[in-house]
């Protein structure tokens, strides 16, 4: 039997600006850029009680929180905190998945100090963050990622929790169906129409319905109700794209205007793609107009798309598409996918790697 954990950080970009400002402790704060279409990055445990909450607008956690305070991020400090913790797991365990830079999976089933039980090795780990590094962890115990993501997630903060085997299928019927991995705010909207409201609502709908319904994942869903799992802790991720966006705090009108930002997002985007060593033949542009609708447009080529000369030609070719007379823009963004090889295909729907920097709102 696999023995995994999850390891999430609590409110880990607010927790490291509270640590070296001891005076934010206490008051409700968000990390985030508080400008007119500032987004909230993380929120505290106080700000939470408000309703403030992260991808939320700066403005509309100002209107449930007047008095919140906004404290712009600062990447590299939690890069580097960020690494602090990935060396202590590397003192348990090789197997090591981060999901982004405040969570990640450890697969200790064979570890490197030889402990027996899983949950002693959380436990050990979130002492050691905590004396290392004086932030809290919270952490999730099972034989899945599936199970020790939602135990993660289930005594926040500081917390602990282990759903053994024997207890799994009576602990995953009493899930309410958003804790699932993959059920967003949609989806859930999908499932409570299906009468989908529990996790044992879902195990009792048939594969076929929930395949018709929602595609492969369907199938995921079907397995997850059942305590099945056999996901692996990727040590290593095959890249498929890299793009980049920015939201700006005046609407674009004209396409002109959106012509000089295409091309400093073009410049971005080589950047991006040249630090990373990606490749990819498809170009995709993404529009997001004022009123929140989003759109795409993609074209794909033989060759790998590496140069100013062509991506920026065919990014102005996408952009006629998009018609600007009543659709001020908001937000343009540009991505390489499709590398020339195949990437490495795993049996399940992977969870997002994130390692690049949020992108900035302008």
């Amino acid at each position: 039997m696999r023995k995994i954990i999850h390891v999430d950080m609590d409110a880990f970009f607010v927790s490291v600006e509270e640590r070296d400002n001891p005076s934010l402790v206490g008051q409700p704060v968000a990390v985030g850029f508080d400008g007119p279409r500032g987004v909230v990055s993380t929120a505290n445990y106080v700000a939470r009680r408000y309703g403030v909450h992260s991808a939320q607008a700066i403005r509309t956690a100002h209107r449930l929180c007047p008095h919140l305070v906004v404290v712009e991020p600062h990447f590299d400090k939690y890069k580097a905190v960020s690494m602090q913790i990935r060396n202590i797991f590397s003192d348990y365990t090789d197997l090591i998945e981060p999901l982004s830079l405040d969570e990640a999976y450890l697969d200790v089933t064979s570890n490197k100090p030889g402990i027996a039980l899983a949950v002693d090795i959380a436990r050990e780990i979130k002492q050691r963050i905590k004396a290392e590094t004086r932030l809290t962890a919270s952490a999730g115990v099972s034989y899945c990622k599936f199970l020790a993501k939602v135990a993660s997630d289930y005594r926040k903060p500081d917390g602990l929790c282990t759903v053994h085997p024997d207890r799994a299928l009576d602990f995953i019927a009493g899930l309410k169906i958003e804790r699932f991995w993959g059920v967003g705010e949609k989806t859930a909207a999908r499932m409570h129409a299906l009468g989908i409201h529990t996790g044992a609502d879902l195990r009792d709908k048939p594969l076929s319905l929930l395949t018709a319904h929602f595609g492969k994942m369907g199938a995921v869903f079907y397995n997850f109700a059942r305590g099945i799992d056999d996901r692996p802790v990727v040590t290593q991720w095959v890249r498929k794209s890299v793009g980049c966006e920015r939201t700006y705090t005046e609407d674009i009108t004209t396409q002109t205007a959106a012509i000089i930002e295409l091309t400093h997002i073009t410049n971005e985007l080589l950047g991006r793609l040249e630090r990373s060593g990606f490749e990819g033949t498809t170009l995709t542009l993404k529009v997001k107009f004022h009123d929140f609708v989003q759109i795409t447009r993609s074209f794909t080529q033989e060759e790998v798309l590496h140069s100013k000369d062509q991506i920026l030609p065919m990014a102005k070719q996408l952009l006629r598409e998009v018609d600007f007379s009543s659709h001020p823009v908001r937000l343009l963004g540009l991505t390489v996918s499709h590398p020339p090889r195949p990437a490495h295909d795993l049996s399940m729907p992977q969870e997002p790697t994130l390692f690049d920097d949020e992108d900035l709102v302008l």
